[in-house]
């Protein structure tokens, strides 16, 4: 799956990958007030303008991006109504042939990080049938727990040729309260940084491991020395837009071949239509503003990896 994403960035010159992150906050009203006029002020109503929300967002702009990252909390948040959306919104981004980054930070030991696994990216049999639950291509995984947790991951991505993005250094602000710590003089960012560079040595694609790893852009300068620990590892990398990363704060996360990180966006993107310098085009086409995004966001990380 690494080599398709890696072939998809280089179809449409835009590393980029949009977080498919609702809330209701950022849904316009004449979604909702459509979803709630069919099933009502609930559950169902909420994920159905989810879902709406989300299949506009994806019309507008799946000829521009390789990939999508829907982050599963968003749609937990309406119990198994949203996670009927989830799925939906995963299966209908496939079928636009977007490779889907399952946002769901799993991570824990033994049968249960296996039963993670194989819900997210791998094969379920039930009785003499075989069904795939969610079937992302990857998932976010939380090495906290050590290998006892990740490889489980691994093992179901060797399977079924798909693959992980374990979290290193993530673009919070309090990230470092942990990630920072001194290990025998070393961030703990730089240990686990190296270990998914091990991990990664077993299971690669053509040139990049299907071990990957999230590092924020709100941390260029840490950003710069885990890619020379990992240079076989492709990088996730959250905090672009709103959370204050720009296209400058990006070259240090790619590699010389132009590859070696895809830059997410979630709020800056499916929210677009709130923000004034996209607000002329209005509620009414919040799909067209975040089309516009995608091409701005695009360009500028453009711009910025041709003037390094």
């Amino acid at each position: 799956m690494i080599n398709k994403l890696i072939a998809k960035i280089q179809k449409t010159k835009a590393p980029i990958v949009v977080g498919l992150d609702p809330m209701l906050s950022y849904i316009p009203e004449h979604i909702q007030k459509k979803a709630f006029e069919e099933y009502g002020e609930t559950l169902e109503g909420a994920a159905e303008a989810i879902w709406q929300f989300n299949k506009e967002i994806v019309d507008k702009t799946y000829d521009l991006i390789p990939a999508v990252k829907p982050q599963i909390a968003m749609y937990e948040q309406f119990g198994i109504e949203g996670l009927k959306a989830y799925k939906k919104t995963i299966d209908y981004c496939k079928s636009k042939d977007l490779v889907v980054i399952g946002d769901i930070k799993r991570g824990d030991i033994g049968s249960t990080s296996a039963a993670y696994a194989v819900g997210h990216l791998g094969k379920i049999q039930v009785g003499s049938k075989c069904y795939v639950p969610f079937d992302e291509d990857f998932a976010t995984v939380n090495p906290y727990l050590g290998s006892d947790g990740v490889k489980p991951f691994i093992e179901v991505c060797q399977e079924e040729g798909k693959g992980i993005f374990v979290l290193v250094k993530t673009s919070n602000p309090s990230s470092g309260e942990f990630q920072d710590q001194l290990v025998d003089g070393r961030p703990l960012y730089e240990l686990v940084g190296e270990k998914v560079a091990q991990w990664g040595e077993e299971h690669m694609g053509d040139t990049y491991s299907y071990v990957g790893a999230v590092v924020g852009a709100t941390y260029p300068e840490m950003g710069a020395v885990l890619r020379k620990l990992m240079p076989k590892t492709f990088i996730l990398v959250p905090g672009y837009g709103a959370q204050g990363g720009q296209g400058k704060d990006l070259v240090n996360f790619f590699n010389e071949d132009g590859l070696g990180a895809i830059v997410n966006s979630s709020r800056g993107i499916i929210a677009a239509y709130k923000q004034e310098k996209y607000a002329s085009f209005g509620p009414e086409n919040f799909g067209d503003a975040s089309r516009a995004a995608v091409e701005d966001m695009a360009s500028d990380i453009r711009q910025a990896l041709e003037a390094r």
